[in-house]
């Protein structure tokens, strides 16, 4: 399934907040999973059935995948580790 992307405001403000170099990688990664479903993406324990977390990195993206819609929601990018 190709997703149309969404970025809600917090994922904008917190992808502003980190290097321009990883902010450009992270974005690549959202946008390949987008469109061809490839990224290291799991689901985590306490996740609910739409969503998702792509490690990308030292960051993470949490993710909402809507298929009714086809709308994949990015909430948040932050740094692990």
């Amino acid at each position: 399934m190709n997703w149309r992307l969404v970025w809600t405001e917090p994922a904008q403000r917190s992808l502003q907040c980190i290097p321009w170099q990883n902010a450009a990688r992270v974005d690549a990664a959202v946008t390949t999973y987008a469109e061809t479903g490839r990224g290291d993406v799991r689901r985590l324990p306490t996740d609910d059935a739409l969503t998702v977390r792509l490690r990308v990195g030292d960051y993470r993206v949490r993710l909402t995948l809507d298929a009714s819609e086809g709308v994949m929601w990015v909430w948040m990018v932050y740094r692990f580790g």
